[in-house]
C-alpha cells in the first residue's frame, strides 16, 4: 500500500527467535491479509486486509471510556457490556488508546520498510550464528508482494537469508517477482483435490498448484507444509497419498512438514467476534505417524510439526 508517497506494508505481528519459520534462528514478519478462508484458520486475526480490533472481555474494566472517543460510535454499551460493530469501525485505534486495562487492542500496523528492517536487523548475530534470517508470513505475504520483493531484496544486500512461507495463491508474476531473492520457499498444501480445497478454503486449488509446479523449477528448497485437520481436508490416509502422488512429479521438494490440528487460535476467534466453527478432534500419535510413513514412501523427508 502507498502512503504518502512511500510503500508500506501492514503488518500484525513481529516475532524474534522464532525456530519454526525455518532453518536457524529468525524472525518472522506477518503480513496481514489473506485470500484463503481456511476453516481451521489458527490466525483469524491475519485474514483481513486492514486494521481490526480485539477485544478481550475478560479483561473489561467496565469503564466505557471507549465508548465516548470512537468518532464512528462502532462502540456501544447494551446492558453491563461492551459491543463493537464491526461493520462501521474502521480500526482507527482511538478506543485502545484509553483502554488501561488491556481490553482493546488494535492489530494491523502499516511499517516502513526501514521500521520493518530494523527489527530485522537486531537479530544479525543470531541469524550469523544458526544459519536463521528473516521469513514473511501471514495471512499471505504475496498479498503485498512489492514490499516483501524490497524486503527480501535488501536482506540479500546485506547477507541475510530470506524465507517466504506462502499458499501460493497469488499471481506467478508476484511470486516469482520475490523469488529473485528467496533462500528458501515453505508452501502451504492444504489439499489436491480441487473440491476439498474449495470447500475447506473458500478457493479452488488450480493456481495454487500450477504455482508450486513453477516454483519447484526454479532451484529454490521447498518445504511443503500441510496442515492435518481430520474429516476436513485429510479424511482418510487416501487424502495423503494423492498429495504425495502429486509431490512425486515436482523437483526441488527438501521435506514435507505435517502440522497436526490444534485449537490454539479458537480464543481469537471471540476476541474478533466470530465463531469458531471447526470440530475436529486432536490427532492420535499412531494415526500422523502412518501419514508420516505415506509420505516418505515416496521419497520424503518428513516431519510432524516441523520437527524431524
Amino acid at each position: 500500500m502507498v502512503i504518502s508517497g512511500k510503500v508500506k506494508g501492514l503488518v500484525f505481528n513481529i516475532q524474534r527467535f522464532s525456530i519454526h519459520d525455518g532453518p536457524g534462528i529468525r524472525t518472522t514478519v506477518f503480513f496481514k491479509g489473506c485470500p484463503l478462508r481456511c476453516l481451521w484458520c489458527a490466525n483469524p486475526e491475519s485474514i483481513n486486509p486492514f486494521p481490526e480490533i480485539m477485544f478481550n472481555e475478560a479483561k473489561c474494566i467496565k469503564c466505557y471510556k471507549c465508548i465516548n472517543v470512537c468518532p464512528f460510535r462502532a462502540i456501544i454499551q447494551h446492558f453491563d457490556k461492551v459491543i463493537i460493530n464491526r461493520e462501521i469501525c474502521d480500526g482507527c485505534g482511538e478506543c485502545m488508546n484509553v483502554c488501561y486495562s488491556g481490553a482493546l487492542n488494535l492489530c494491523g500496523k502499516y511499517m516502513s520498510l526501514e521500521e520493518v528492517l530494523n527489527e530485522v536487523r537486531r537479530d544479525i548475530p543470531f541469524y550469523q550464528a544458526s544459519n536463521g534470517g528473516v521469513t514473511a508470513s501471514g495471512g499471505e505475504p504475496l498479498m503485498q508482494h512489492e514490499f516483501v520483493k524490497e524486503l527480501f531484496k535488501i536482506a540479500y544486500e546485506e547477507g541475510i537469508s530470506t524465507a517466504l512461507e506462502t499458499s501460493g495463491h497469488a499471481p506467478w508474476k508476484a511470486l516469482s517477482s520475490v523469488l529473485k531473492h528467496t533462500d528458501l520457499i515453505l508452501y502451504d498444501l492444504k489439499a489436491v483435490d480441487s473440491k476439498v480445497h474449495e470447500e475447506m478454503t473458500g478457493v479452488t486449488n488450480k493456481l495454487i498448484l500450477e504455482n508450486l509446479k513453477r516454483a519447484s523449477l526454479e532451484a529454490i528448497p521447498i518445504i511443503i507444509r500441510i496442515p492435518i485437520i481430520m474429516g476436513y481436508n485429510i479424511a482418510t490416509e487416501e487424502d495423503i497419498h494423492k498429495i504425495g502422488s502429486f509431490l512425486s512429479k515436482l523437483k526441488g521438494i527438501e521435506r514435507v512438514d505435517l502440522l497436526p490440528y490444534h485449537k490454539f487460535g479458537e480464543i481469537k476467534y471471540r476476541f474478533l467476534g466470530r465463531e469458531y466453527k471447526v470440530k475436529a478432534k486432536p490427532l492420535n500419535k499412531e494415526f500422523i505417524s502412518n501419514l508420516k510413513g505415506i509420505i516418505e514412501s515416496y521419497g520424503y523427508k518428513t516431519s510432524i510439526g516441523g520437527l524431524s
